[in-house]
């Protein structure tokens, strides 16, 4: 008989009223009870209208646990909790897949009642394991996650996290005896923005919460390189002045190779190149052109370029061509590269073209409508003027206009092919 589903106060345990109706007199009242295992099942059989009639327990073996508040079964795990002439209360410590099934409240009336009440054992998952394909990856790879819950029952439901975002995986269920292990699959296409961040297996069961394990990304990935003009701080690179920059290259791991060089030209002779630092104590024009720090690790190599122009020593206005580059050797690097003073310089060189360059523009536009204009007046003159025809010959000479109108017709029918002339 269904029942009405409650919350035991007793740890984890849920109850579910089942009542037997017997007319107006006593009737019995139960609930069916699930447990997580080890813990603490409490079996309640209760009397409706209770005449000091007898109340036994039997287990699913219809063996008798408690007869009034006497205990037959030799099984000290079952203690009396509380006997009355309106209900017998049973205890079970340390529950056990085994104790599953039905226990049955008897009431020795005429006729005698019997009503059943239903333990389940929930068992949470023994062990919670992440295996990862490799324990250190390259950015753009796909690594491989499994995650297995195992000996649960039921079956567990697994979620992924990376960091605070879920993620989606593929679970299998393999059912042993009435246990359960479920094991769910992860692909994960990492970058560098991964590495050090946590991946989360957590798990959904009715037995347990927040069970979860997790373990920590390590991706190795291509340098990342920045140029910085040391001196002059801000402002032109004049002749006569120093110029001085110095190249930064973050990687995994680490880079180990870094260089200077000019790109399309040779080196000139007084560049002086310490380290990451490059040094030209005294710029002139031929120093013109474009530097490139390039950096490189076990992973690949990447590099960041400074266009330098030098400029007259009265040169006052904000330059226009030298500045900073940083270019990804592939287009995997684009989302990844700091382009902060690559921006700057674009910004710069914007804000500084030349103004002729916009009167040039203006220039060719004012020509451009000043032909349209003449072009347009030669066409409507060659279009304008007056215009002699022979279509009305012999009608000049009527003396009436009735004549005049037959002496046209007749005009037209035989006289020779119309004729316009243009002046």
């Amino acid at each position: 008989m269904d029942g009405e589903s409650v919350e035991s106060a007793q740890g984890r345990e849920v109850v579910t009223r089942r009542p037997s109706c017997w007319g107006d007199g006593q009737n019995l009242v139960t609930e069916d009870v699930t447990v997580v295992e080890g813990d603490v099942a409490t079996i309640s059989c209760r009397v409706k209208n209770s005449d000091d009639s007898v109340i036994q327990l039997l287990n699913p073996n219809r063996q008798t646990i408690y007869f009034r508040d006497f205990r037959p079964l030799k099984d000290s795990r079952f203690q009396l909790v509380n006997f009355s002439n309106s209900e017998l209360r049973v205890s079970l410590t340390n529950v056990s897949i085994s104790d599953e099934g039905r226990y049955f409240c008897q009431l020795y009336t005429d006729p005698p009642q019997e009503i059943y009440t239903t333990i389940t054992v929930l068992v949470p998952p023994r062990n919670l394991v992440i295996d990862i394909q490799k324990e250190i990856a390259v950015e753009g790879e796909e690594i491989e996650l499994n995650c297995t819950a195992m000996a649960s029952r039921p079956a567990t439901t697994i979620r992924w996290f990376k960091g605070n975002k879920e993620l989606t995986g593929k679970s299998e269920v393999e059912q042993w005896s009435d246990m359960y292990t479920v094991t769910s699959q992860l692909l994960l296409k990492v970058g560098r923005e991964d590495d050090g961040v946590p991946v989360i297996c957590l798990v959904d069961h009715p037995a347990v919460k927040d069970l979860q394990t997790q373990r920590y990304l390590e991706v190795m990935y291509k340098p990342q390189v920045r140029v910085s003009q040391n001196y002059p701080v801000q402002g032109l690179t004049r002749e006569g002045e120093p110029l001085e920059l110095t190249c930064a290259a973050f990687g995994k791991p680490q880079p180990t190779d870094m260089r200077w060089l000019r790109v399309d030209d040779e080196m000139p002779q007084h560049v002086v190149v310490s380290g990451s630092n490059l040094l030209i104590s005294n710029l002139n024009k031929t120093d013109n052109g474009t530097y490139r720090c390039e950096a490189s690790n076990a992973v690949g190599k990447s590099h960041a370029d400074y266009m330098l122009f030098v400029y007259d020593t009265t040169a006052t206005t904000e330059p226009a061509v030298h500045g900073f580059t940083q270019l990804p050797n592939s287009a995997e690097e684009l989302d990844y590269g700091d382009l902060s003073d690559s921006r700057a310089g674009e910004e710069g060189a914007i804000r500084s073209v030349d103004h002729a360059v916009v009167g040039g523009v203006v220039a060719v536009v004012v020509f451009a409508m000043l032909c349209l204009l003449i072009i347009l007046g030669r066409y409507f003159a060659r279009h304008k003027g007056t215009y002699f025809t022979h279509e009305a010959k012999g009608a000049d000479d009527a003396a009436d206009a009735d004549t005049a109108i037959i002496n046209a017709e007749g005009g037209q029918n035989n006289s020779e092919e119309k004729k316009e002339y243009f002046i």
